[in-house]
């Protein structure tokens, strides 16, 4: 019998490929938006609530720990319950918590409301990660992961405009950042209606023994690629293995350096992917600039962001993942200490550009490497899991990089994100398996 992943791993791109990609792109837009919405508003809400500096890390990082827990939780359950159910799950928590957000009326509030966010969007990027290598066809998926994250990735630039159009104004006499907040909560809702149309992962329901879901979702795959000229004869590929989604399983004999060397990393990369994001606006504050102005330069280098995702796409399924991550946090770390040092408005501009851009070469092809490394039936458990560590640690990022850049300025932040992003460097290039172009049950 040829199994559910040698008939999808001979399929060309259809509709449906093409649909699933745009509808989780869109779902990664607000998980972006809102990862990055904390950055934005630091300085406004700062104001706003009259936040002393130990009580900003506090308010920055509510979401990143929601978001630990997010990711630790809703991975094990669509491991359980199945990808498209995880989905529906973790965009309602957001949307619902991210709307009262926008009510908060002192600043406790707004902690406990953006930590209760963060539980619902925390396995957003890893539910989009393990669904998409699962669902297309194994030399096309680093491709369309990058299309799906090239689309998301326009939610950061997003945060940053808007928070420049809506901050400075108060609309029908409300806060704009309250705007924002009610922007994010109504656009999740909208792909929660968009998500509840896609199909269920085949190799996941071929897991969990409901073969013949599997089968006819792919059946129908089939006959759409059909249409479009005469399939390739299928590979032998061995069926997606069963079991359950236990800890105990990915820290086991067979997964356990898997799944350590992914911990670690993502405690780190989060230092350096995040490090900028999130605190760019503080730093240009304490270089002395207004809010406004500063608002305008993170608007400006936020633009990087999804130009750097779209550098990938020619490149994603040629350049050996482990290769293309190491090289880009390389730029990074260069670019950042560029960036930390600099005096001019000019080279603030060139160097965040140049690092939110080579970021995102780096992030697509973290996100497409995560999920490659695990068998179907824990793939989401161990992703979320170990993705969930690069939240609690940009979590726990403000309350080390804020007094640092307090004390002893800019330049020296980035030093210390230069240096976590060297850790990673050594951390993949000694301990990552080679993935791409294979298939998932190969790898």
């Amino acid at each position: 019998m040829i199994s559910i992943a040698a008939r999808l791993n001979r399929l060309p791109p259809t509709r449906i490929h093409r649909t699933a990609t745009v509808i989780a792109g869109i779902g990664t837009f607000f998980d972006l938006f809102d990862i990055f919405l904390a950055g934005v508003l630091g300085t406004v809400l700062t104001q706003q609530f009259h936040l002393g500096r130990a009580v900003l890390p506090a308010m920055i990082g509510s979401s990143f720990v929601g978001m630990f827990f997010g990711a630790t939780m809703l991975g094990r359950f669509a491991d359980r319950a199945g990808r498209r159910a995880a989905f529906l799950v973790n965009l309602g928590i957001y949307s619902a918590f991210t709307l009262l957000g926008a009510f908060s009326v002192n600043v406790a509030m707004l902690i406990v409301t953006r930590f209760l966010a963060g539980i619902g969007i925390g396995a957003e990027l890893p539910l989009v990660d393990a669904y998409l290598s699962e669902l297309l066809p194994a030399r096309h998926r680093g491709r369309y992961t990058a299309w799906a994250y090239t689309l998301g990735f326009f939610g950061i630039p997003a945060a940053g405009f808007l928070a420049r159009i809506l901050v400075p104004q108060r609309p029908l006499g409300i806060d704009g950042w309250r705007w924002m907040f009610v922007a994010g909560s109504l656009g999740a809702a909208i792909v929660w209606v968009m998500r509840s149309k896609l199909p269920e992962s085949p190799r996941w329901l071929e897991s969990a023994g409901r073969t013949a879901e599997a089968d006819a979702i792919v059946a129908r795959m089939e006959r759409e690629a059909e249409a479009l000229g005469p399939l390739l004869p299928p590979e032998t590929s061995e069926a997606a293995s069963s079991g359950r989604a236990r800890f105990r399983v990915i820290f086991g004999p067979r997964y356990r350096g898997r799944t350590l060397m992914l911990c670690v990393f993502h405690v780190f990369q989060a230092v350096g992917y995040y490090g900028f994001g999130t605190l760019v606006p503080t730093v240009l504050a304490a270089k002395g600039y207004s809010i406004v102005t500063s608002l305008t330069f993170t608007s400006l280098t936020f633009i990087g962001y999804p130009i750097g995702s779209a550098l990938s796409l020619p490149i994603i399924e040629r350049v050996d993942r482990r290769w293309l991550i190491a090289g880009s946090a390389a730029l990074m770390s260069v670019f950042g200490l560029v960036l930390g040092y600099a005096t001019t408005p000019a080279v603030i501009l060139v160097a965040g550009f140049l690092y939110t851009a080579t970021s995102n070469v780096f992030s697509n092809a973290l996100h497409i490497f995560q999920v490659e490394i695990f068998p179907t039936f824990a793939r989401a458990t161990a992703a979320g899991t170990a993705y969930g560590l690069s939240r609690l640690s940009t979590g726990a990022m403000p309350f080390v990089l804020v007094p640092v850049l307090d004390r002893w300025g800019a330049g020296a932040m980035f030093a210390a994100i230069a240096a976590a992003l060297w850790i990673v460097i050594l951390d993949i290039t000694l301990f990552a398996p080679r993935t791409t172009g294979r298939s998932l049950e190969d790898i």
